[in-house]
């Protein structure tokens, strides 16, 4: 493997590998870490990560969480690898909000703090901050996940507060939240409304949804 070009080692090799090698490969030089963590090399590990043969669920029950592979003849799920969470929590306590090449943005449902978590890697980061960036209220907020042009991840959070909305970006890359304008119809701020969680397709796409209620009556 010596005689390779790294460049052959890292795309032809590396982005065939189980993501756990790919995090220890990180550590056997600066130029492998930086390569690894291009978003070229992601989007070529995620891209032959998607073959059947390789399709996992992330189950949270309660204090525990697994992983299961997807028998796709059978649309079954195989035995179970038990994934520790790194982060203190209580019962029942995370929520999946949105996820993006393997990473997690979750919500510990009791104190409202955002995480982002790799569960392969078993690395997270909390989002919160003392001047209230990174909490999250369900039905109030949605959140997204994408990647910006220089290959910077980030985490959309749209809030209401008050009859108040507000739009925020996280960077990964610089560790900080930042306000962004927002322009929306009035109605919107009303509680009546529900945000989805974002989908990332070209564009991060957050869905609204309005709270209707049915009357039934009896005939």
């Amino acid at each position: 493997m010596a005689d390779l070009p790294i460049h052959t080692i890292v795309f032809e090799i590396l982005t065939r590998v189980p993501a756990k090698d790919v995090g220890r490969s990180k550590s056997v030089c600066k130029q492998w870490y930086a390569l690894l963590s291009t978003q070229d090399f992601l989007r070529i590990h995620c891209s032959r990560s998607l073959v059947s043969s390789n399709q996992r669920v992330l189950l949270i029950d309660d204090l525990t969480c697994s992983v299961r592979p997807i028998i796709s003849k059978s649309n079954d799920y195989g035995p179970s690898s038990i994934v520790t969470f790194p982060f203190h929590h209580q019962n029942n306590d995370v929520s999946i909000l949105s996820h993006l090449n393997g990473l997690l943005c979750v919500c510990l449902n009791h104190t409202y703090k955002l995480l982002l978590w790799n569960p392969t890697t078993t690395t997270f980061k909390h989002l919160s901050t003392p001047d209230s960036h990174g909490f999250y209220i369900n039905n109030l907020d949605a959140i997204g996940l994408y990647v910006d042009a220089d290959d910077d991840y980030k985490v959309l959070h749209i809030k209401r507060r008050s009859g108040v909305l507000g739009v925020y970006v996280y960077s990964r890359e610089v560790d900080s939240w930042r306000n962004i304008p927002f322009i929306t119809r009035q109605e919107y701020l009303s509680p009546h409304f529900n945000w989805s969680a974002g989908t990332l397709v070209v564009v991060l796409y957050i869905s609204l949804f309005a709270n209707v209620g049915l009357e039934v009556r009896k005939g």
